[in-house]
């Protein structure tokens, strides 16, 4: 076998599988594994075809007789502060962000069953025991970082861990891999802030983008969303830009 056939990536098709997203749809996903010195680089350019990374495996929808999962990315340079956004960032002034190595702790899990067990009780995560966390934080072959969000030293709660957010390195971007906070926040709106924040941070990274992954019209879960424009959507014929000038 060539050298080329051996580094060339072997992709593989799920079966079809209940959708998480839409209620009496099917889901199926077309994978390859990520590994050796490439891998960073495969990772690349598989997220700009619209792949998703989960520990060391990409993957992208391939649903029979359905296209609705639409990979979404933030051009950092272009995108719209609204009024609305700066407000997030103040009512969150009080944490700060640090870049950590992928390595889960105990701290990182105890946060993450409060977040999946108040809001996600009946997901798919709600039965990931201690070391199914450590391996989807962990489990890494490329440049990823867990971003810890913690209160302000001189806040009465200073030092607490407030949220988190596991991001990959890419060569064009950054990708947001899974973000969980402390439920207590939801006033706040959390979620908000860490995308906002990560825009920020691919901003000063020098990055043109930010992946959010994928966009699912009609389901509730992935609204949020479309609200950071301009974005761009991938399509049949590439990249297309919403919202903006």
């Amino acid at each position: 076998m060539s050298v080329e056939r051996r580094n060339f990536p072997q992709f593989f098709i799920t079966a079809a599988t209940p959708c998480p997203y839409l209620p009496g749809r099917e889901e199926r996903k077309v994978f390859t594994h990520l590994m050796g010195q490439d891998a960073r680089q495969l990772a690349s350019q598989l997220s700009h075809a619209g792949f998703r990374r989960s520990q060391n495996i990409a993957y992208k929808p391939a649903c029979d007789q359905c296209a609705a999962c639409t990979s979404t990315r933030i051009p950092v340079k272009e995108f719209d502060w609204s009024k609305s956004f700066r407000r997030v960032l103040r009512a969150n002034s009080d944490l700060v962000s640090r870049a950590a190595p992928a390595q889960a702790t105990a701290e990182h899990y105890e946060l993450f069953r409060s977040y999946i067990d108040t809001r996600h009780s009946d997901g798919g995560m709600a039965d990931m025991s201690v070391l199914d966390f450590a391996a989807m934080i962990d489990e890494t072959v490329v440049d990823s970082r867990l971003i810890e969000y913690r209160y302000k030293r001189e806040h009465p709660l200073g030092g607490t861990l407030a949220a988190c957010v596991l991001v990959d390195i890419l060569v064009d971007g950054l990708s947001l891999i899974y973000s969980f906070f402390d439920p207590g926040l939801a006033q706040r709106s959390p979620g908000t802030f860490i995308i906002l924040d990560s825009i920020q941070r691919t901003q000063r990274l020098n990055l043109p983008y930010l992946y959010l992954g994928y966009l699912v019209p009609g389901s509730p879960k992935m609204a949020y969303k479309a609200r950071f424009l301009p974005q761009e959507r991938l399509g049949p014929e590439g990249w297309v830009w919403h919202g903006g000038a």
